[in-house]
């Protein structure tokens, strides 16, 4: 599909951190960008001051008149996320009316095309490692474009341009919700992790390893893949394939790790010789891990040593991975988009490394009724890893709930004693009243609305 002629685009879940990335890209090239979402969000109000017209009422009647007078697929391009239901009456308008209509994923294979590309997938920490691997990139003066599953503290954007588009070389986290990371065009990847997710969509672990190892061969012979050890025996390719691995030999793998002034401080073994006394500029031995993944990608495409070392250093991280709201001698507050067991035991993992002796509260909000009923053993080991634990109610996102699947029935399995359920409006009482040492905030719904208030009310009491 020709995206240049294209006058109008509707964004159909445009809230999403990849759709509004989308929606930003569109609005770079001067097309009219429209869209709705069901909750406004602090990524909806950005795009709102930004010129992007958004509404939040499922309505026929609220479609622009302009998208409405030009179905032309020459003109008029409709995007919608797997997340949007079929019985959506914006959606069957368009189906209806022939529009134009694609997921979101074929509209980013069609703009990734033609780009020498590099693709960051897996379970957890592509989003870091994507978002890393492009501020390496940026610092080193390479030409690129960025398309990120999250917002860079770097950069306060979801999505970076280059100064030459049709040049540019293309970064790219791939999702593989919906297999949507099957769109690409990848000429190096990172699959970071391929631990069992979204089994609403794959049915079981097994069918999504499948999808991974159709995702690794869209490399064809003349790319690399980077991955871990352990994945790599999982997978089938045939083309040049590289491993990494925190501190465990490897391709590429750190050594001599220190903790100095809440920083980890490293030495990198790499094909082309070892990359001393690399600083992280955020916290977390898993961001070390994810360092790594990114330090390989960048010397596939000749990044120096000096330019890595200080990207590194300087990189800022990812607003809700791991990110601090509070530090102070009373009170840490950090903030984490966690939403699987390995990601939470990852995260508190690392909170108790670097606050030892600290009792840890988490706040945890799960997400999705069967990724919570799929793996509520996991979360429940993860959990008992704090002190203190206090559960919100399962967001839903897109589905309805499941008999016997709540909050409650996870509570049940923590093991830690100190534990308690609460409400998004109860929530901020519940904290203060046990003023915590160190706090974590974790899970991927709407818990980050409630950061702000939290932060505020803590802040009045130390």
């Amino acid at each position: 599909m020709k995206l240049e002629g294209l006058k109008y685009v509707h964004l159909l879940g445009i809230g999403g951190i990849g759709m509004s990335g989308l929606a930003r890209y569109f609005k770079s090239l001067g097309k009219d960008v429209s869209g709705y979402d069901k909750t406004p969000s602090s990524l909806t109000e950005e795009m709102e001051a930004e010129g992007i017209k958004i509404h939040f009422k499922d309505s026929v009647d609220l479609i622009s008149a302009d998208v409405k007078k030009h179905s032309s697929a020459d003109e008029t391009l409709i995007i919608y996320t797997p997340a949007i239901p079929e019985d959506h009456s914006e959606l069957r308008y368009f189906i209806q009316h022939k529009y134009s209509v694609h997921k979101r994923a074929e509209v980013l294979g069609w703009i990734t095309k033609g780009h020498y590309t590099l693709a960051i997938a897996g379970t957890h920490g592509k989003t870091t490692t994507t978002t890393m691997v492009t501020h390496i990139l940026k610092s080193s003066n390479v030409d690129c474009m960025a398309f990120l599953g999250g917002v860079s503290s770097n950069y306060g954007t979801n999505i970076l341009l280059a100064k030459d588009t049709a040049k540019a070389t293309m970064v790219v986290e791939a999702d593989e919700y919906d297999r949507s990371f099957l769109t690409l065009h990848p000429n190096v990847s990172v699959i970071t992790s391929t631990d069992p997710d979204h089994l609403d969509i794959y049915g079981d672990g097994a069918h999504m390893m499948e999808s991974y190892n159709m995702f690794a061969n869209l490399l064809g012979n003349e790319g690399c893949l980077i991955t871990k050890k352990k994945v790599k025996e999982n997978l089938k390719y045939g083309g040049k394939l590289l491993t990494y691995s925190l501190d465990q030999e490897a391709d590429y793998y750190a050594r001599n790790i220190t903790i100095k002034e809440n920083h980890y401080i490293y030495d990198v073994v790499t094909p082309q010789g070892e990359i001393k006394s690399v600083r992280l500029g955020v916290p977390g031995l898993h961001n070390v891990e994810n360092s790594i993944a990114a330090i390989a990608m960048a010397q596939q495409i000749n990044i120096n040593e000096d330019h890595i070392r200080k990207a590194v250093g300087t990189f800022e991280g990812v607003k809700r991975r791991f990110d601090y709201q509070i530090i102070s001698p009373r009170l840490v507050f950090i903030d984490d988009y966690a939403h699987h067991p390995a990601e939470l035991a990852a995260c508190i993992k690392s909170v108790k490394a670097l606050y030892p002796g600290k009792k840890v509260t988490g706040i945890f909000q799960p997400h999705l009724y069967t990724r919570t009923r799929d793996f509520a053993d996991g979360f429940a080991e993860s959990l008992s890893l704090l002190d203190r634990v206090i559960l919100l109610d399962i967001y839903p996102a897109r589905e309805l709930p499941i008999k016997g699947i709540d909050s409650a029935m996870l509570l049940g399995k923590i093991t830690t004693k100190d534990k308690k359920l609460s409400t998004k409006e109860e929530l901020v009482n519940d904290v203060i009243n046990e003023m915590p040492e160190v706090l974590i905030t974790m899970g991927a719904g709407d818990i980050d609305r409630l950061v702000e208030p939290l932060k505020d009310a803590l802040l009045k009491k130390i």
